[in-house]
């Protein structure tokens, strides 16, 4: 298994030039491209999925809602979110969609366990839960064998925005942040075990950092 780069683009960032960004990474990389992870926070954003449908967004106010091409619903980001985008090569790694989603389920319960907190993921929607109410969310795209997309785990952020929206497509979903589960760590803070959590999953051997 060659090397993974994760890439810490930082907090704030905005989220059409970073899907550009994705976008144009995926459509441009050769064969040999060794495949990274993004580390980042994003601007307040509602993101809906290719599939997705307007009727879930219920009050977006003057957050902007920002229709995109992975799968899955509504979902919104912002600040005190960790996000992390794969743009993996998975016939590379000889991993199917299916197979890597719950990888990645696998790399966050994992994170929560070490803190005492029991999660678990669900087959029927994607994602990670603690009693029922959702702290990750996971969305996807794969092109020619390669993703990008990714997670997204709620840490200290304000949870009002998901009120607005039916999170995932599902009326009434509450959702929970690592802080209200006696978390005091940053999303930066937990980005590097989460991103070797993945990197462990994923069978990488070696991971390289890379600040932008």
């Amino acid at each position: 298994m060659g090397p993974l780069k994760v890439r810490v683009l930082g907090s704030n960032q905005p989220y059409l030039s970073t899907l550009d960004a994705m976008q144009t990474f995926t459509q441009q990389r050769s064969e040999e491209a060794i495949d990274e992870l993004w580390v980042l926070e994003h601007e307040p954003v509602f993101t809906l999925g290719r599939n997705g449908q307007m009727a879930h967004v219920l009050n977006p106010g003057k957050i902007p809602v920002v229709k995109v091409d992975r799968g899955g619903q509504v979902t919104y980001h912002g600040p005190g979110q960790l996000v992390i985008y794969l743009l993996i090569d998975l016939r590379r790694l000889n991993v199917g969609v299916r197979e890597l989603v719950m990888k990645i389920e696998q790399a966050i319960i994992h994170l929560l366990a070490k803190r005492q907190i029991a999660s678990a993921g669900d087959r029927d929607a994607p994602g990670v839960y603690v009693e029922g109410k959702k702290i990750a969310a996971l969305g996807l795209r794969v092109s020619r064998g390669k993703t990008y997309h990714g997670l997204s785990l709620n840490v200290n952020m304000n949870l009002e925005p998901f009120t607005r929206i039916n999170p995932c497509g599902y009326a009434g979903l509450e959702v929970v942040q690592c802080q209200d589960l006696g978390v005091d760590e940053t999303p930066m803070e937990l980005a590097g075990e989460l991103a070797l959590l993945l990197a462990q999953e994923l069978g990488y051997q070696q991971v390289e950092w890379l600040a932008d």
